[in-house]
């Protein structure tokens, strides 16, 4: 796994093709993958380019379901005004459907939106790379994998960019754009214009687990899931643990950010932190027997823990007859952890600056302006 700085140079030896002085235009799109991150890419392809775009699954079914639902959110989205009449039709008319991937030829740039397992996605880019031109973009949106892995065995590994998007795709604006030790300069100047061709802001970052927004997201989970737990297994209430971080003003509680990636993506994620660095990001057992059990939310509607999810936790949890929790050394547990995290992020060159790594967390997590930096200085 590589922690060079997002603009580090090629290692000694290897050879790098000159950027091209002529940008290479974008006339078609491959996305691999038909589930709802791959619907909500090739719309935003379709509808920001006007080009052909081409979905590609195992199954010629889901394919056609996920055009159909694409449709519909199109037809929605022209109905309530946010499209012009006949938009609706032109867009989803762009992108059309198959189960070969011989049909991405001709394609400027695949991405591919699959699973999150390594041998899966260097599976569907070692299918596709044989139909591509040398130079056509291959694209990983991959949230926390090893983009450099993902680009071993392949004849040209130098085109592989990470190119994190954030849900919802249409609404947040931040683009992940990971560099590999062997990227061409070309590849990475042409993923930026396609970038910002798309309307979203570009923030170069290394390629290490879970780059900026997931390693600084799933550090702060950790720290609350830990202090959820105790507190449910002295009596206490984890749902004032959730509240702690309050002060900051952030756009959801942590537990209300975790059902909304889903317990099962988060704890995957959480797995994929602990391998590569298991002091700072314990798993939650909580998580974990979540996970496990299908318990898609740990939160109910009404805000209060889901009843399955509670029955997860020791068995103490929600008599409220045990130790109160104390908000204020919950947020500093938080702040301190964020904060070393942080500090080492910048050492090891994951992003330019803080400034860059701010900026991932206002356009990506929808922190206040100014981002996380300034909360932790404000703290301490």
């Amino acid at each position: 796994m590589s922690h060079t700085a997002a603009a580090s140079a090629a290692p000694a030896g290897s050879a790098r093709p000159a950027a091209s002085p002529v940008p290479r235009p974008v006339r078609s799109i491959g996305v691999i993958g038909a589930g709802l991150m791959a619907s909500q890419l090739a719309t935003l392809f379709a509808q920001q380019l006007r080009v052909p775009v081409t979905m590609s699954d195992l199954s010629a079914d889901r394919v056609e379901a996920a055009r159909a639902g694409i449709r519909a959110r199109l037809d929605r989205a022209e109905a309530r005004g946010r499209l012009a009449a006949g938009e609706a039709a032109e867009i989803a008319a762009l992108i059309t459907g198959t189960t070969d991937p011989a049909d991405f030829a001709g394609c400027d740039a695949v991405i591919e939106a699959v699973f999150e397992e390594l041998d899966v996605k260097r599976a569907v880019f070692s299918a596709a790379e044989s139909a591509l031109a040398p130079d056509s973009l291959l694209l990983t949106n991959t949230s926390s994998l090893s983009v450099e892995a993902m680009a071993e065995g392949l004849e040209h590994p130098e085109r592989v960019i990470g190119f994190h998007f954030f849900n919802p795709v249409a609404v947040l604006p931040l683009l992940e754009l990971v560099r590999t030790p062997v990227a061409s300069d070309a590849a990475m100047a042409d993923a930026a214009r396609l970038a910002a061709a798309l309307g979203k802001t570009a923030v170069p970052v290394a390629d290490a687990p879970g780059f900026v927004v997931n390693r600084l997201l799933t550090r702060l989970f950790g720290e609350v899931l830990a202090e959820a737990e105790a507190a449910a297994a002295a009596g206490g209430d984890p749902l004032a643990v959730d509240l702690a971080l309050a002060l900051w003003g952030l756009p959801m509680t942590p537990l209300t950010l975790i059902d909304y990636i889903g317990t099962a993506v988060q704890q995957h994620i959480c797995a994929t932190m602990h391998r590569a660095y298991p002091d700072r990001f314990p798993l939650s057992p909580w998580l974990a027997a979540a996970a496990e059990a299908g318990v898609r939310r740990l939160l109910a509607d009404d805000g209060g823990l889901a009843p399955e999810a509670a029955a997860l936790l020791p068995a103490r949890a929600g008599t409220g007859t045990g130790e109160r929790v104390d908000q204020a050394r919950v947020l500093e547990r938080v702040r301190a952890a964020l904060a070393e995290e942080v500090g080492i992020m910048l050492a090891e060159g994951i992003v330019a600056s803080a400034e860059d790594l701010d900026r991932c967390m206002v356009l990506g997590a929808n922190y206040p302006a100014g981002g996380l930096t300034p909360l932790l200085a404000a703290q301490s």
